[in-house]
């Protein structure tokens, strides 16, 4: 992927909660989708193994991978963007996405260029259980606000993304509601 291509608006959060059901999920997701690789728990070793397993399909797919982390490592890894950070300087070849949770955060995001913003969370998770939710009020207030393509996350199911309608929300992400595992059944 290039910065300047469309960006894709589905994209897949993955986790250590995904177990060994990880990597057939992703070969079922669309072509074109986006993958944010975390496993931030994952041994070092392992982590980057499950990386170049999940590369291999996600560029089999045509999908967009980006890896949470360091801009050193998604370099390196040969990722097609970085997640998260801060001011850290992104070379132009790396997408940027960064999550956001309020008004600083967006304001931070924006500040250092994010490609692409992860707004969460907008419906109860379980990557956050009890966390306060935006909801969708606080989710087109936040959105309105930023002139960065907005994902919705958390909670998110294909269902409650057709029920959005923003210009600024472009697409969804989830871990639960694309594994078949989402516990909200709505």
């Amino acid at each position: 992927m290039h910065k300047g291509q469309p960006l894709p608006t589905l994209w897949m959060m993955s986790d250590e909660r995904m177990g060994d059901g990880f990597l057939p999920a992703l070969t079922r997701m669309p072509k074109g989708s986006g993958l944010i690789f975390r496993h931030y728990a994952t041994p070092a070793a392992q982590r980057r193994a499950l990386f170049d397993a999940a590369r291999r399909i996600a560029r089999a797919r045509r999908m967009v991978i980006i890896l949470a982390g360091r801009v050193q490592a998604a370099t390196a890894w040969r990722a097609d963007g970085v997640h998260g950070g801060g001011r850290i300087y992104t070379p132009q070849s790396l997408l940027r996405t960064m999550p956001v949770h309020n008004r600083r955060e967006l304001r931070m995001a924006e500040y250092c260029g994010a490609d692409l913003i992860f707004m969460s969370p907008v419906f109860p998770t379980r990557s956050h259980p009890g966390a306060r939710t935006l909801g969708r009020r606080g989710l087109y207030q936040l959105a309105q606000q930023a002139e960065t393509p907005v994902i919705a996350l958390g909670g998110m199911t294909a269902h409650r993304f057709k029920a959005l309608k923003s210009k600024n929300i472009i697409g969804w992400a989830a871990i639960d509601g694309l594994t078949g595992r989402h516990p909200y059944t709505q």
